[in-house]
């Protein structure tokens, strides 16, 4: 891994690219960047709720006088901690993947403060959540802000002289991951599509399509990658979640034509190979997800049934 030092705020990456972390990128905690020439600027995400993404933009703004005035939004997915911000980008046009769109409707801030007021009464599904990030972000006033442009496949921009290629590559983490690739600058923020030192989520899949991803990114000339969560990486980043999908597809098979059940599949799983990666509950989630496709199952996972899974896996690793 190269040495970008991991601390929250603004980090140039000297092309005229910027990236906005924060530490350390567990469950909430996004990443976003920014793209500027000429005056002109793209931003890649917003964050989780108000406070943060203001943060952010005073941070983007204090850095880059250029950032006064955001021209185009790219939501890379549709999760809320990377979508739930864009209210505070205002007169920029909005982009997204259509499958995104689609799914951000689906699953509003509005609904999410909800059943933040009512977690204690709607089970261990909704304890989990509150307990890892519902006490570290508020939900309220959050406007279901949608895009104002979609597209299939892929889709060209420019942002000044330079070129901002959108690819979609889901679904895989959701029904629309996109990934921002600056050919001019060697720079991609990959969205939820690359996590660093920290174990992904399936919540759409096929793991197929993530591979895919991962060799596309490999395949172009890129120098910085930029993830959704976690530090600034380059192409060993992205090696290592293909190898770690390599490896997770290969256990639960074994343990599937077994007969395990899918719990007690992702408990007999060794993570050593990944020790020190956060999040490690969300194994269950992800073997739960290669079940679903050794079965050719295409319902969609309950959500709040997992949630009570990687709750019950967390509190059986935080007791020892």
């Amino acid at each position: 891994m190269p040495a970008w030092p991991y601390t929250k705020g603004v980090h140039d990456l000297g092309t005229g690219c910027y990236a906005y972390l924060q530490p350390d990128g567990t469950w909430g905690w996004s990443n976003a960047g920014l793209v500027t020439d000429g005056g002109e600027t793209l931003l890649v995400d917003t964050l989780f709720d108000l406070k943060c993404t203001r943060e952010m933009l005073d941070a983007l703004r204090a850095a880059v006088p250029a950032a006064r005035r955001i021209g185009t939004l790219v939501n890379t997915h549709s999760n809320g901690d990377h979508t739930f911000g864009n209210q505070l980008v205002s007169g920029a046009e909005i982009i997204a993947s259509r499958a995104c769109a689609e799914e951000m409707k689906q699953r509003t801030p509005q609904e999410l403060a909800a059943m933040m007021r009512n977690w204690r009464a709607l089970g261990p599904g909704a304890a989990f959540f509150h307990e890892v990030m519902g006490t570290r972000f508020d939900f309220e006033g959050i406007t279901l802000t949608l895009p104002t442009r979609t597209f299939d496949r892929a889709l060209a921009l420019h942002v000044g002289g330079k070129e901002v290629q959108l690819v979609e590559v889901g679904p895989a983490h959701t029904a629309g991951d996109v990934v921002v690739y600056v050919p001019q600058d060697r720079a991609v923020f990959t969205g939820d599509i690359l996590f660093v030192n920290g174990h992904p989520v399936i919540w759409a899949g096929p793991v197929a399509n993530w591979l895919r991803a991962c060799d596309l990114i490999l395949g172009w000339d890129v120098e910085t990658v930029v993830p959704g969560h976690g530090p600034i990486t380059d192409k060993s980043g992205v090696r290592a979640l293909k190898g770690y999908f390599d490896y997770l597809r290969a256990e639960a098979r074994k343990r599937f034509d077994a007969g395990l059940g899918y719990e007690a599949a992702a408990r007999d799983i060794s993570l050593a190979p990944f020790s020190g990666w956060t999040d490690p509950e969300r194994i269950l989630v992800n073997v739960h997800a290669l079940y679903r496709e050794f079965r050719r199952d295409e319902s969609p996972p309950d959500a709040m049934a997992l949630f009570a899974a990687m709750g019950r896996y967390h509190a059986e690793h935080k007791a020892h």
